[in-house]
């Protein structure tokens, strides 16, 4: 197997170099097109004086420049920084000075900022009419070859160091995960910044498949209009992209029930009104979904076309996991409903750790295994259930409720736009649930109403105690709920 994504994408470029690699909103370059692109660029990065194990900040794009950027960053034996698009000049600089880099590439002109820097465009622009090779070895596995930083919505920003051992182990956890084939067509519209859509990219590139990029959903049009042109068989979405394709296609998707072989999910829950809307449009279709963190990667995947339709399931390890349940000193434990644990998970995709925070590192990693405070446990099939994080779990009389079951059910109710749940203390139950109720525009809310509607659903210990309405429930940019600001009300 290959010891880094870039060395795959180069074996393929001998074997198949006239197939499709990459598409974007601009054009298309097939695998002989797409390894020259990245020796071009690798030769004017060591012109700029780029050498190995330097850090190179790149801001994110939707386009085939800025993947080919990035492995000729590590081509060369230097380490990818991604950020955001649009990310604040000052955070980026702020970004390139933690990670010590020794230059930035931005989208647009920027006039400060003593780390060297220059625009994507014209790196790329001089490496095209330069045309100028580079010498090369590739990496081993070990070699760190990229660093993804938090976006720091939730505390401090840390750097997540990441080998070409782990990028390939994460590779054939999606690979496998989704049986993908080498004639995939897989549409990537989410942020390639985020270890989310990067992921998917690599394990298309480890397999000699092609991928589709997309700025975004929004633009329906032009979305289908890429999906016919290339012949997309595939796609990867987040919960809130999904949605948004729902409710702008106007069921565009039906025209694809014959085609699309899957569309794999991940970074949030997908609710369940998107899910059999899905269904019903594509019933032929895999809908995956795939649980993990920047940190571990896509350790658990669940079919939902199962046939069981398990609430709170993330499925069954991936092909390089291997995932137990522990106590909070770390010790094995027989996971069950009624004793639950914290997910741990051991494999080659486990990141090497934080960037020059040993401290941080060591309240995750423990022996080779990234410990989590997922609340989690086995069920009768095997199959892992995930109650929620250890904090947002909510103990109500020693029995343990899922804020994402009372969630899940609240949606489903005519008239809410969404909701979020979280634990408040209790003077009899030691805490009980607290749900905010977001009302889709002209509707009223009718607290007696809601609480009515999850009474007939769920068991009176799980049925909130306090219920009231809010302008707008608080979600991350791909669609995470954020309880800590629900607190913070």
């Amino acid at each position: 197997m290959f010891s880094s994504v870039v060395q795959a994408v180069f074996s393929h470029a001998e074997t198949q170099k006239d197939k499709i690699c990459l598409a974007d909103e601009k054009g298309q370059v097939t695998y002989g097109e797409y390894k020259t692109l990245i020796l071009n660029i690798a030769a004017e990065l060591r012109s700029l004086g780029i050498k190995k194990d330097d850090k190179v900040v790149i801001e994110a794009s939707q386009t085939v420049d800025f993947l080919a950027c990035a492995l000729a960053v590590q081509l060369i034996g230097g380490i990818f920084v991604p950020v955001e698009r649009n990310c604040a000049w000052d955070k980026t600089l702020r970004i390139a000075e933690t990670a010590e880099a020794a230059l930035v590439l931005h989208l647009k002109d920027q006039e400060s900022g003593e780390i060297k820097h220059l625009t994507l465009a014209s790196l790329v622009s001089v490496a095209k009419e330069n045309a100028n090779t580079v010498s090369y070895e590739f990496s081993d596995k070990d070699t760190v070859c990229e660093l993804l930083f938090s976006t720091g919505t939730t505390g401090k920003e840390k750097g997540i160091v990441i080998t070409n051992g782990n990028n390939i182990a994460l590779a054939e956890n999606v690979m496998y995960g989704v049986e993908m084939k080498e004639d995939n067509v897989e549409m990537i519209p989410s942020p390639l910044n985020h270890s989310h859509g990067l992921r998917r990219y690599y394990a298309n590139m480890v397999k000699g498949a092609t991928v589709v990029l997309a700025t975004g959903v929004m633009n329906v049009v032009g979305f289908f209009g890429l999906m016919d042109k290339y012949g997309v068989n595939s796609m990867d979405l987040v919960p809130t992209a999904l949605t948004v394709l729902l409710k702008l296609s106007k069921g565009k998707f039906a025209d694809y029930k014959d085609i699309m072989r899957y569309i794999q999910f991940g970074s949030a829950p997908l609710s369940d009104g998107d899910k059999e809307a899905v269904r019903t449009l594509l019933p032929h279709t895999h809908l995956y979904n795939f649980y993990g963190s920047t940190e571990s990667g896509c350790i658990c995947i669940y079919d939902f076309n199962d046939g069981k339709d398990k609430p709170k399931c993330i499925g069954k390890p991936t092909h390089n996991a291997r995932i137990i349940i522990v106590d909070e000193e770390h010790n094995e434990i027989e996971a069950t409903e009624s004793n639950t644990g914290l997910l741990a998970s051991f494999g080659g995709m486990n990141m090497k750790g934080y960037w020059k925070d040993d401290e941080e590192t060591a309240k995750v990693m423990f022996d080779g295994g990234i410990y989590s405070n997922d609340e989690s446990y086995f069920d009768e099939d095997g199959d892992i259930i995930l109650l929620g994080r250890k904090g947002d779990v909510i103990n109500v009389g020693g029995n343990k409720v899922s804020p994402d079951e009372i969630e899940d059910v609240v949606k489903k109710l005519e008239g809410v736009e969404d909701c979020g749940c979280i634990g408040i203390p209790d003077a009899l139950k030691g805490n009980t649930p607290k749900l905010f109720v977001q009302m889709k525009k002209g509707c009223s809310f009718d607290s007696v109403a809601v609480r009515n509607h999850i009474a007939a659903a769920l068991e009176p210990y799980k049925v909130p105690s306090v219920i009231v309405e809010i302008d707008s429930i608080p979600r991350s940019f791909n669609g995470k709920l954020l309880r800590r600001s629900l607190r913070n009300i």
